[in-house]
């Protein structure tokens, strides 16, 4: 019998094949598994991760639709309605033979209405159901950047005539390395020029501002009624373009200015300073910054009513203002930020209890500049007066060309006047212990010829040669920069050792490390005296996340028309005040008024070709605040390999590469734009010198210079090796035994012992060396900024303080 054909059951069917381990498992990916490497996660799964159903996940994105319509709501609502904040729009002209008021008198035209009064003015259209505030500026660098930063819109203007001068790049570029709210380009005096030309003007003037902005493709002749209508309808329908660091911050375009002198001090009392508040909230317990007066506290924040007057000053005894007030917000006691920018160093916590170097220095200075009756015998060190030595030299020869006149036997340096911190930083070519400035060392100066001269001829001879000095002075400078900032470039860090000092003494302060990116470093040790000032963070993220977040609640709302009262503010705020530029006042977040070591990273510019040197003074312009500082460099290395947090210094700040600045500095918070320049005699003209962005303000940063000793063959035999003009006496050879060895050409080696008197050694390698190679040893030592960052006060505006008398320094 035929049996019948069975199935097997459906669990038999199915293949079980062996699962894989993991996923991935190559040995590319067990070797990055080693290291740490974490696999990126899709930001779209995570998204939809946990939505079991189609139905979450229409949920999920109703809700993200909505957060975002709401977040576009918040956004335009302020400029909404008859009452709503206007936008405010700056007038920049670009070329020399146009001017920002007609400008803005031709804007007012094509809407058949006439400007109010010169300078800052408003426009209220019941056409475009907004209002709008116009700030034509004058050919002034300072005014139109700080206008730039509290713009909606920026309308350049441009000739059809002349071309942008250099003065209008500069603008271009310092408003693009702060940021470009939205911009509008336009065109004047385009109707004197014949009708066949306008066309290729607009080309022309097209692809110039294509170069800077590429999204604008369009020029608007302001000459033209039509087109000044079509300008006014964009800049009330456009939503203006967001600036981030701004926006994290509360800051007001001041309307009205009114001053309340103090009964018991005339000098100061509280200002009044009404208009519209943007950004975010401001609070009465943050403080407030004044540009080229400092950080000052808030009395209250009241309410003020709309005025559409165009904007004024009111005077002390003016009656215009509204009587009544709402307060809307007050400090709370305990809780209000203090003027206090420094810490109290604790003295008796340091392990030094002796006077240190400085301070004795600095003893010697008061002691040189008091009365001789009150001076005391003898110097804090007990060192005998230095006899003066009578010096020949040749007929004729001022004081100042003596001073060149140097023995063969010691050479002078620039850098011996500066403190010693500064003189471990320049003292590695040839300026020894031994060499002294010759204003100092007390010589004096006697002709080889003793004739008698007529005292008028030789005062006359005098005034010639110390120009003719002058001159020869400031070249041999320039050379001198010249020959450094060359040698830097070609041979970085390289030094000589002295001959007649030691070399375990020159270099007292350095120290060898085994890595330079894994050596531990501890970042507590040794810290001067001006890191018990400053003020440091746990955790630097987590303070600004929180401090940013704590800026959005409460306070007073964006939008508001409102008055803040400034309190113990100096009188000069007004006598300095100049009706049409534009004055503002931005607020504070929580412990910005402290200072810190701040670094940030910036990109050199490329246009400027002189020479930066490390702690050499330039203005710092962060965010709202501009200050004079003495910066310190170092490689941007910050997602380098490196554990130990230790950064490699540089003395010059070189081209194409990004580098971090650091400097004692009030404490930033945000992605805040930074630019730093170089001040010349004309206040409108500054140097562009870099541009960047805040990186972080952590004191345990480390900066370390390195130098390099140098040596050479002397005999190669095998992977032994003499060499020698790396020192000049056995016991430096014993002293730096331990340091390892390295080449140019990449050997490795270390000393084995020291040869004769004249600082020979012999070398063990890794491999033989060549005769022409180069034989290094790495130093490093700790370096820090320089102490002294003031307030940048505009020459311009005629501010009579300072930043120690504001911000409580000094």
């Amino acid at each position: 019998m035929s049996e019948h054909h069975k199935h097997r059951s459906d669990t038999k069917l199915k293949q079980a094949n062996k699962p894989f381990k993991s996923k991935h498992q190559t040995s590319r990916s067990l070797r990055d598994k080693a290291k740490g490497k974490v696999e990126r996660v899709s930001v779209k799964t995570q998204s939809t991760r946990g939505f079991s159903n189609r139905t979450d996940r229409r949920n999920a994105a109703r809700l993200l639709q909505q957060k975002k319509r709401e977040e576009l709501f918040r956004k335009t609502k302020i400029f909404d309605g008859k009452d709503g904040t206007p936008k405010v729009v700056a007038v920049v002209p670009l070329c020399p033979d146009v001017s920002a008021e007609d400008a803005v008198a031709n804007l007012f035209a094509s809407v058949d209405q006439v400007p109010a009064n010169k300078g800052a003015v408003l426009m209220t259209s019941d056409r475009f159901k907004q209002k709008l505030q116009f700030i034509p500026l004058q050919r002034n660098y300072i005014d139109i950047m700080d206008a730039a930063k509290v713009a909606d819109f920026i309308v350049f203007v441009m000739s059809a005539v002349e071309e942008v001068d250099k003065f209008g790049l500069m603008v271009l570029s310092g408003i693009q390395s702060q940021g470009v709210p939205s911009v509008v380009p336009a065109v004047n005096n385009l109707e004197s020029i014949p009708l066949k030309k306008r066309s290729d003007i607009k080309k022309s003037l097209v692809s110039f501002t294509t170069h800077f902005f590429p999204e604008e493709d369009k020029v608007h002749a302001l000459d033209n009624t039509s087109e000044g209508l079509n300008v006014l309808r964009m800049i009330a329908n456009q939503l203006p373009k967001t600036v981030a660091w701004r926006d994290t911050h509360s800051y007001m375009l001041a309307e009205t200015l009114d001053f309340e002198s103090n009964p018991s001090d005339p000098s100061v009392g509280t200002l009044k300073v009404t208009g519209y508040g943007r950004g975010t909230h401001f609070q009465a317990n943050r403080l407030v910054h004044l540009q080229n007066f400092g950080d000052f506290q808030l009395e209250k924040i009241t309410s003020a009513p709309i005025s559409h007057r165009a904007i004024h000053v009111v005077n002390n005894n003016s009656m215009d203002s509204e009587p009544t007030e709402t307060v809307l917000d007050t400090p709370v006691t305990g809780e209000q930020d203090d003027l206090a920018a420094e810490n109290e160093p604790d003295l008796l916590g340091n392990e030094q209890t002796w006077p240190t170097e400085e301070e004795l220095m600095e003893a010697e200075e008061r002691v040189r500049n008091m009365d001789p009756s009150e001076r005391p015998e003898q110097s804090f060190n007990n060192a005998p007066t230095p006899k003066k030595n009578v010096r020949r030299v040749p007929k004729g020869t001022s004081n100042y060309q003596a001073a060149w006149i140097v023995d063969s036997d010691h050479e002078s340096d620039e850098d011996d006047e500066e403190s010693e911190e500064d003189e471990d930083d320049h003292m590695e070519d040839d300026d020894l212990p031994s060499a002294r400035n010759d204003e100092d060392s007390g010589e004096e100066y006697e002709d080889l010829e003793e004739e008698e001269e007529d005292p008028s001829k030789t005062e006359e001879v005098y005034e010639d040669e110390l120009e003719d000095a002058e001159e020869a002075r400031q070249y041999a400078e320039y050379l001198a920069r010249e020959k450094e900032n060359r040698d830097d470039m070609e041979f970085p860090d390289e030094v000589e050792a002295p001959m007649d000092v030691a070399a375990s003494v020159r270099f007292a302060r350095y120290r060898a490390l085994e890595s330079f990116r894994t050596s531990p470093w501890d970042p507590y040790e040794n810290l001067p005296l001006d890191y018990g000032r400053i003020f440091q963070f746990e955790n630097f993220r987590r303070t600004k996340h929180r401090v940013m977040n704590q800026a959005k609640e409460g306070g007073v709302m964006p939008g508001a028309h409102i008055t803040l009262h400034i309190a113990n503010v100096p009188r000069a705020v007004m006598d300095t005040y100049v009706q049409g530029r534009p004055f503002i006042v931005f607020g504070l977040l929580q412990y910005e008024h402290k200072m810190g070591v701040i670094n940030f990273v910036v990109n050199r510019n490329s246009e400027y070709d002189g020479i930066i040197k490390a702690k050499d003074p330039l203005v710092l312009h962060c965010g709202f605040r501009r200050f004079v500082v003495r910066p310190i460099f170092s490689q941007n290395s910050r997602n380098g390999k490196g554990t130990n947090n230790v950064h490699k210094s540089e003395r010059f700040l070189q081209q194409g590469r990004s580098t971090v600045v650091t400097v004692y500095a009030p404490i930033q918070f945000g992605n805040l734009p930074v630019v730093l320049t170089k001040d010349t005699e004309d206040v409108n003209s500054p140097i562009l010198v870099a541009t960047g962005t805040l990186m972080d303000a952590d004191p345990r940063r480390i900066v370390a210079k390195r130098i390099i000793l140098t040596g050479h063959p002397f005999k190669v035999h095998k992977r032994s090796a003499t060499i020698r003009f790396m020192f000049f006496n056995p016991d430096d050879v014993w002293y730096y035994k331990s340091v390892e060895l390295r080449t140019k050409l990449g050997r490795t080696g270390h000393i084995k012992e020291s040869l004769g008197t004249h600082g020979y050694f012999k070398a063990q390698w890794d491999q033989q060396i060549s005769m022409q190679d180069t034989i290094m040893m790495c130093l490093y030592k700790r370096v820090y900024p320089k102490w002294g960052t003031t307030l940048w006060v505009n020459p311009a505006a005629g501010a009579i303080t300072t930043a120690a008398e504001s911000m409580d320094m000094d």
